[in-house]
């Protein structure tokens, strides 16, 4: 995956950021990519582990995820214990059984509000999938098929309500754009801006849309 090795290298260089955790955000537009290259960053880093924010949110709560995922998953890693969280059954709707995330030294959250303002303090780094949201949607529906049209019309609606008071990649420090093979790594625009000064919110140029 290009420099995918390299980069993934470098992760554990950083310092970490929940404990003796490194948590890496992967955030994007649904059907960006998100899930891809955290399942291949977590197999060049020895396997990973993965949080998928999917399994936090809920049908009835898409964002408001927030309180579980500190509770279960932020809490325990902060003081280097094992997570535990019941991941959401889509199809059952209702969760399932807990699973257990053990405190490794770099684990992956990768999801639509990986970024989001409450998870960013506890972000070693956040990557953000340089694809624009009417690319993403339409290859999220034809993922998914005309079975979750209903969803998909729902799902759009409420992460532009989410992007809207709660922007992500403004503060990402990697912007990934997936290629036909592999991956290219732009700087974001937090470490365009720098430590100290302060990120405006710009769109991307429509070439990546």
């Amino acid at each position: 995956m290009n420099d995918l090795s390299r980069r993934a290298s470098g992760l554990r260089t950083l310092a970490p950021s929940c404990g003796p955790v490194r948590l890496i955000g992967v955030d994007g537009h649904a059907g960006s990519g998100k899930s891809t290259l955290a399942s291949r960053l977590s197999a060049a880093l020895d396997d990973a582990p993965v949080l998928r924010l999917d399994d936090l949110a809920t049908h009835e709560e898409l964002f408001a995820w927030v309180d579980r995922l500190r509770d279960q998953v932020i809490g325990p890693l902060s003081h280097g214990e094992s997570a535990r969280y019941a991941p959401y059954d889509w199809t059952a709707r209702q969760f399932g059984p807990p699973r257990t995330l053990e405190p490794a030294p770099v684990v992956l959250i990768e999801g639509v509000g990986a970024g989001r303002r409450a998870l960013r303090p506890h972000l070693a780094q956040l990557w953000w999938m340089e694809l624009g949201p009417a690319a993403s949607w339409e290859r999220g529906r034809r993922r998914d098929g005309p079975a979750l049209s209903a969803f998909w019309d729902g799902w759009t609606t409420a992460e532009e309500e989410h992007f809207a008071v709660d922007p992500s990649r403004p503060y990402a420090d990697a912007l990934v754009l997936q290629l036909p093979v592999g991956y290219e790594w732009l700087e974001g625009p937090r470490a365009t801006a720098g430590a100290n000064r302060a990120v405006t919110h710009r769109d991307p140029p429509a070439a990546t849309y």
